[in-house]
């Protein structure tokens, strides 16, 4: 049978994906087929359920749990790095908090991440790999870059203001930063979906064993980084943790999300407690 995976056309996706589209592990009788989307994209598509798989933004899963679970594999997650504030020149987070900060969009985890550390913020909403030429060009004084602008920003000419990653892991006594995860749609049933999710799990293993192949594939979305950048980025959200979030990560999507519903960014209905993670 196909199943469509969504995800975001950047290397740790690719890189988790590479062995179970291009046919590199058993998977039975299911057949893997790339989406890309961008992550907002995938965010607004799942709320429609159209993908049988995807990645999708932590902070917009309670929006689509009525038609997914999480998987306990695929977790993009921040030890202590992550989306980051930039500016177009030197400045402080007071200055960003008075200005319009552009961002990848509403249903992101950098959008949460930004108004659990800054407050009620003005944003504007700008395709993430537009982001940093957005500041170049004037139009924004400050942005959230998520994906591989994480590590090129200061070669763009960019100033660092706050690494949500860093700021969470602070506040959190070291919890990992939730960015992102993977989702399967209930409707599968639930003895297909923990296949599925076997198949990721494999899927990434594969790739940590064999990282050389995996990483010449997910350089083709690195969008013009080099080699070691493209290794860097897969090696910061493709680790042990992606395996299996393992308790902390656990805990730290519960406390992301509960954090959220605090701030009003999360529906409060949302039952964080009974969150399942196939797989688990």
């Amino acid at each position: 049978m196909l199943i469509r995976i969504g995800h975001s056309p950047d290397p740790d996706d690719a890189f988790m994906f590479h062995a179970m589209t291009n046919g590199l592990i058993d998977t039975a009788d299911r057949v893997y087929e790339h989406r890309l989307l961008d992550i907002e994209s995938l965010n607004q598509k799942s709320a429609q359920g159209e993908f049988e798989v995807s990645a999708v933004s932590i902070h917009s899963f309670p929006k689509i749990s009525h038609h997914y679970s999480l998987t306990n594999c695929g977790a993009s997650m921040g030890e202590g790095y992550g989306p980051i504030l930039i500016s177009n020149s030197e400045s402080n987070i007071g200055e960003a908090k008075e200005s319009v900060i552009a961002i990848p969009g509403l249903g992101t985890s950098a959008y949460l991440a930004l108004r659990l550390a800054l407050g009620d913020v003005q944003t504007a909403i700008v395709p993430f790999d537009d982001i940093i030429p957005s500041l170049q060009r004037g139009d924004y004084d400050f942005g959230v870059i998520i994906h591989e602008g994480q590590l090129t920003w200061r070669d763009e000419g960019m100033y660092h203001i706050l690494d949500f990653g860093q700021w969470w892991q602070d506040r959190t006594d070291g919890l990992p930063l939730p960015l992102g995860g993977n989702i399967i749609r209930k409707d599968l049933g639930s003895e297909l979906c923990s296949s599925i999710a076997e198949d990721i799990r494999h899927s990434i293993e594969y790739a940590l064993e064999n990282p050389d192949s995996a990483l010449e594939f997910a350089k083709q979305w690195g969008r013009g980084i080099d080699d070691d950048t493209n290794r860097r980025f897969v090696g910061m959200y493709v680790n042990p943790r992606t395996i299996d979030y393992g308790p902390d990560g656990r805990e730290a999507v519960r406390r992301f999300l509960a954090e959220g519903q605090k701030i009003g960014l999360v529906d409060e209905r949302f039952d964080i407690q009974s969150m399942e993670f196939i797989g688990e």
